[in-house]
């Protein structure tokens, strides 16, 4: 079977919002396939970009989807705006370093006068 020949699904609404949501999660960095060490780093530009589309694709459809389509978008909306905020603390996280906690000297009796 050729790369051609393998069958692709039907053009719909449905199939559109959930390739915007897993594209947006792949550039979240929760998809990848292949070596660890050959995972790119998250792309939180591009990510915003393809929810910010996915909100002007919600506008601009408003009252022409189906309830199921209608909820399907908040849903994917509401999910991938969560995930963003988590990725981007998570990335802020990372990039500050832990404080150093200081070494508590264990005192004998004798040392503390006693």
């Amino acid at each position: 079977m050729s790369d051609q020949d393998y069958p692709l699904p039907p053009a719909t609404f449905e199939f559109l919002i959930l390739s915007l949501k897993a594209q947006t999660e792949m550039h979240l960095g929760m998809y990848h396939f292949g070596e660890e060490k050959d995972r790119p780093g998250p792309d939180y530009r591009i990510a915003r970009h393809t929810i910010d589309l996915m909100a002007m694709l919600q506008e601009k459809t408003r009252g022409n989807v189906s309830m199921e389509e209608q909820r399907l978008v908040e849903n994917a909306l509401t999910e991938l705006r969560f995930r963003f905020v988590q990725a981007l603390e998570n990335k802020a996280k990372q990039a500050v370093p832990e404080p150093a906690v200081p070494e508590v000297e264990n005192k004998t009796e004798e040392q503390a006068g006693g």
